[in-house]
């Protein structure tokens, strides 16, 4: 059993400045640490398959589920449900990091908005 952190996690980069550590990779579930600078924002997307669970750990962000806002803070978290539109986005001034757990894993389940 080996311990896992950003150090030893596989990394990548995505949107603009934003990074991510695959912390756990299984058929079964999949748990992401991610790294947004201020201003940063996912693209509206949703997965058919995949439910998800997004959980600050710094900083502060706004979710958006099927056009509703929810803003959070250090040590909240919210649910996606598989087909729900969402994006998340830091508007603060600080850098903005959480968890994103998925079962199944995202994969070719993804679909983004086309509006």
């Amino acid at each position: 059993m080996a311990v896992i952190s950003v150090e030893n996690a596989k990394h990548y980069q995505w949107g603009d400045g934003c990074d991510g550590w695959r912390l756990v990779s299984s058929e079964a579930l999949s748990v992401i640490e991610e790294r947004m600078p201020p201003g940063a924002s996912e693209v509206r997307h949703a997965h058919e398959h995949s439910e998800q669970f997004f959980y600050v750990l710094l900083g502060d962000g706004r979710m958006e589920i099927d056009g509703e806002m929810v803003e959070l803070t250090r040590n909240q978290g919210v649910r996606i449900e598989p087909g729900a539109m969402h994006r998340i986005s830091n508007p603060g001034a600080n850098e903005l990091v959480f968890l994103v757990v998925s079962t199944p894993p995202v994969g070719d389940d993804r679909v983004e908005d086309e509006g």
